[in-house]
């Protein structure tokens, strides 16, 4: 029996659909805990000292901050004096816990509820920004459609500004970063689109999501491929008053096996 192009499109789509409204409501499930996981020190220490090192000076910006769960960098944004931040998330029930916090400390930034994906054009910004988002696609054609998104959304000569999973990191290394309070794992071999687990345990409650392997290189060609003039990976760096509480020594292990790192592209 012949199977239609349309109708093998269409299942296709219906099926891709399925899937992000599993991700949606799980991530509706988990927001709390991964609201709460901010406070983790490497997060606190390693992961926003490295994102705001490449953001730099953020005043009169504006800024698109996709996947921006319950808006914690994204008010950071506008405290640091960006003129316009407009959030972008998912999960409707992230989007809830950060239009709490605008209710608690009005900041006049804008949330929207949608799919990255389905984002059109709606502004030209200084900077596009994103904590774990790029991590989150399964497949090359994915990762380009963000980036088109990314790109369309940037002014000429804006930036892209990203802190994503390290795809570079040993998976022998994967459970040496307990001590952070979360680990990776992986069921078969790194290859593009294989997930690896990230299970959070740092917090009262222990969660666990999927991003997905794509590698250094695909990446590079996603971003080439949309117009990125200049791409640059940055290793995480940690702060003066995270060496101060914890001393160098705790984080060595952190910085032996890499799992996160920042990058940047200039449009």
């Amino acid at each position: 029996m012949k199977v239609f192009l349309p109708t093998l499109l269409l299942r296709k789509a219906v099926l891709q659909k399925v899937v992000e409204d599993k991700k949606m409501t799980y991530y509706n499930s988990i927001a709390q805990q991964y609201k709460k996981s901010k406070q983790l020190p490497f997060r606190l220490h390693i992961e926003a000292h490295t994102y705001f090192h490449l953001l730099g000076n953020l005043v009169g910006k504006s800024i698109l901050d996709l996947a921006c769960g319950e808006g914690f960098y994204t008010r950071q944004f506008k405290l640091q004096g960006a003129a316009r931040v407009v959030g972008v998330e998912i999960s409707e029930k992230m989007i809830e816990l950060a239009r709490q916090e605008q209710t608690r400390q009005p900041l006049e930034i804008e949330y929207i509820l949608t799919d990255v994906l389905e984002l059109g054009k709606i502004g030209d910004f200084d900077l596009v920004v994103a904590s774990y988002l790029l991590n989150y696609a399964s497949s090359r054609k994915q990762l380009l459609k963000m980036c088109q998104r990314i790109f369309a959304n940037l002014k000429a000569g804006g930036r892209f500004v990203t802190i994503n999973n390290n795809d570079s990191q040993p998976p022998s290394s994967y459970l040496s970063t307990q001590k952070y309070g979360f680990i990776k794992s992986i069921d078969s071999p790194l290859i593009e689109g294989t997930p690896i687990k990230y299970t959070i345990s740092g917090i009262d409650q222990k969660f666990s999501f999927d991003n997905y392997y794509l590698g250094k290189t695909t990446y590079e060609w996603a971003f080439r491929s949309v117009g990125f003039k200049e791409v640059r990976w940055q290793k995480p760096i940690v702060s003066p008053q995270g060496v101060e509480e914890f001393g160098q020594e705790f984080w060595q292990d952190f910085f032996n096996c890499l799992p996160i790192v920042g990058i940047e592209c200039l449009k």
